[in-house]
C-alpha cells in the first residue's frame, strides 16, 4: 500500500484558488477513480472534483470553508498504485516576479527591505517593496493594497494603479460629522459568497483598466423584422428559440475578425493578441447574481449552432449547471441588458480582456429616412449600443472603428437570408 496526496485540479485559466463547501465522503471511506469526493465552489462556478485514485481516504487536509490553493493537497489516501513517496506539491515557478528581481540590483533590494518586508500571508516582490519605499508608504498602507497577481500577490501595475489614486489624507480635513440613522426597519444581510467576489473582481477591474465607452444607435427595423418572420419556422427546423442574442454575437464576431486588435489581453507591458475568438455572454441568475459563460471558438458555429450554444448555456447558468471550463477563455464580452428593458449601460470589462459590448432595448424611434425623393420621418426599431474598452491599449478609433461595424452588420442586414 502507498500513501499519496490527491491534489486540487486547475479549475480553468486564472483560478488559484477555491473554497471547500462539502466533503462528499467521509474519512476512511474508499473510492474509486473519478468518483466526486468533494464539492468546492470558485469565483465563477459550484463544482464537484474526483478522486485521482482509488483506494481508501485516510485523512482530510483542508476542511470545509477552508480555502484550498490549486495544485495543493486536499487529503491523504492508501492506494494499491506503486508509489513510495507522497506526492509533492506543485510548485511553478512565478515568472512574472523572477522578470521584477532581476530589474534591481543587489544593492537596491537590501535597501528597499530595511524599513518594509513581507508580512504573514503577504509576499511583496523586491521591485514592489523599492517603489513602497521610494513614494513613502508605510508597512501598514502597503498591506492595505489589494493585490490582482497569483495567490492576490501585489504587481508592479497594482501598486502604481494605487499611487495614481492616492489622496493624502493629511491634506484634507473631513469636517462633516458621520451620521447614521436606523428607522428600526432595515434589513442588513450578509453578501453571499458569489456577490463578494464580483465586487471584488469589479472594483479590480475599474482600478486596473482606465475605462473609456462608446455609443452608437443602431437601426434594427430590418432584424426585428427578419426575425419575427423566421422565430417560428427556426423552431419547427431546429427545436430552438430564435432569440437576439445569438444575432447579436455574430455581429460582433464579424467585427473582430475585421479588428483583431479588440481580440487582445494586457500582460503587463506584453499585449497578446489572442488567436480564438471566445465570446463570453453576461447571464443574470435568479438570484440576481450575474456569471459569464464563454463559447469558445465562437467564429465556427453558424447562427442555428450559435442559437443552441445560447441556449444551452444560459439555461443550465440558471440552473448552476456550468462546467469550470465553460466559464474561462473569453476573449471579448458581451452583455443584452435590452432584455431588462434597459436603453444603455457601461458594463465593467473582464479581465484580463479589454473591451465590452452591451447591447440595449429595440424600441420603436422617430426617425429621418433619406430616400430619392427626400427625407421623410418614419417608424423604426431602434437600439443603443455601447462599447467600453481599456484605453490602456484601445483608443477611441479603434473602439470607435469596432462598434461601428458591428452596426452596420445590423444595418445592413439582409431581410431575405437564409437560415444556415
Amino acid at each position: 500500500m502507498a500513501k499519496i496526496e490527491i491534489l486540487m485540479p486547475n479549475m480553468g485559466e486564472s483560478i488559484y484558488e477555491c473554497t471547500v463547501l462539502k466533503w462528499l465522503v467521509n474519512e476512511g471511506d474508499t473510492v474509486e477513480v473519478d468518483q466526486m469526493i468533494l464539492e468546492v465552489a470558485t469565483d465563477k462556478i459550484d463544482t464537484e472534483i474526483g478522486s485521482s485514485h482509488s483506494g481508501k481516504i485516510t485523512k482530510f487536509l483542508v476542511n470545509e470553508n477552508d480555502v484550498a490553493l490549486i495544485g495543493k493537497p486536499i487529503c491523504e489516501i492508501e492506494t494499491d498504485s506503486e508509489v513510495s513517496t507522497i506526492t509533492k506539491e506543485i510548485q511553478e515557478p512565478n515568472i512574472p516576479e523572477i522578470a521584477e528581481s532581476l530589474e534591481l540590483d543587489i544593492e537596491q533590494i537590501k535597501e528597499s527591505a530595511v524599513s518594509l518586508s513581507s508580512t504573514p500571508g503577504r509576499f511583496y516582490s523586491p521591485l514592489v517593496l523599492s517603489i513602497a519605499k521610494k513614494e513613502n508608504i508605510s508597512q501598514e498602507e502597503l498591506d492595505q493594497i489589494i493585490g490582482s497577481g497569483l495567490e492576490n500577490r501585489v504587481t508592479k501595475d497594482d501598486i502604481i494603479g494605487y499611487l495614481a489614486n492616492r489622496t493624502s489624507k493629511k491634506s484634507k480635513i473631513d469636517l462633516t460629522p458621520e451620521i447614521q440613522v436606523n428607522s428600526g426597519q432595515d434589513q442588513v444581510v450578509e453578501m453571499d459568497r458569489m456577490r463578494k467576489m464580483i465586487s471584488q473582481r469589479m472594483v479590480e477591474s475599474k482600478r486596473i483598466s482606465p475605462h473609456v465607452t462608446s455609443f452608437i444607435e443602431t437601426d434594427m427595423t430590418v432584424v426585428t423584422n427578419w426575425r419575427n418572420r423566421e422565430k417560428s419556422k427556426f423552431f419547427n427546423t431546429y427545436k430552438e428559440n430564435l432569440t437576439f442574442t445569438p444575432i447579436l454575437i455574430e455581429a460582433v464576431v464579424n467585427a473582430i475578425k475585421k479588428y483583431p486588435g479588440i481580440n487582445i489581453q494586457v500582460d503587463g507591458e506584453k499585449i497578446i493578441f489572442k488567436k480564438d475568438i471566445n465570446i463570453g455572454m453576461a447571464v443574470a441568475l435568479p438570484n440576481g447574481n450575474l456569471i459569464v459563460p464563454v463559447i469558445h471558438q465562437a467564429d465556427k458555429y453558424n447562427l442555428p449552432q450559435m442559437a443552441a450554444k445560447v441556449n444551452d448555456l444560459a439555461q443550465r447558468a440558471r440552473n448552476n449547471q456550468l462546467k469550470p471550463e465553460e466559464l474561462v477563455g473569453g476573449t471579448y464580452s458581451v452583455s443584452n441588458i435590452g432584455s431588462f428593458g434597459n436603453i444603455s449601460g457601461t458594463p465593467i470589462i473582464l479581465q484580463p480582456q479589454v473591451a465590452i459590448m452591451a447591447f440595449g432595448v429595440i424600441r420603436k424611434m422617430p426617425a429621418v429616412i433619406e430616400t430619392p425623393e427626400g427625407d421623410m420621418i418614419a417608424i423604426r426599431q431602434k437600439m443603443v449600443i455601447s462599447h467600453s474598452y481599456d484605453h490602456r491599449v484601445v483608443d477611441g478609433s479603434l473602439g470607435g472603428l469596432f462598434l461601428k461595424e458591428v452596426s452596420d452588420f445590423l444595418e445592413n442586414y439582409s431581410s431575405n437570408r437564409e437560415i444556415s
